[in-house]
């Protein structure tokens, strides 16, 4: 079974290495929202296949506070910091904390998204 968790941050970045006169060049923000897929049999005493309370701790430890409200340039390891970047760092994260982790998706905008699935 798969169950799915999103959540939300907002953060500003530069996408430095574009060309001049490129918009996403200049510094600007984006509502990020961050869909995770774990997957699993659901446990038969409580029947989850992961308490969702159990992702929204992980996830604020090792990426919400790390990303929301921040310049993500400066953050560590996503100095190029593109949606699909964003994507394999919040991945690489979380999967260290959360191995029944399977895939992440990160929406930018309502028309751009990317997705990693090992």
């Amino acid at each position: 079974m798969r169950i799915k968790r999103v959540r939300r941050f907002e953060a500003a970045h530069q996408l430095l290495a574009l060309p001049d006169g490129h918009k996403c060049k200049r510094m600007h923000g984006h509502s990020y929202e961050v869909t995770m897929e774990f997957e699993g049999e659901p446990d038969e005493a409580c029947g989850f296949v992961i308490d969702f309370a159990a992702i929204d701790a992980a996830y604020d430890e090792v990426c919400h506070s790390q990303l929301d409200h921040r310049y993500l340039n400066d953050v560590e390891g996503l100095e190029v910091p593109s949606v699909e970047h964003i994507c394999l760092w919040i991945f690489d994260r979380v999967a260290l904390v959360l191995p029944q982790l399977v895939a992440v998706e990160v929406w930018e905008t309502h028309r751009g998204a990317a997705r990693h699935e090992p």
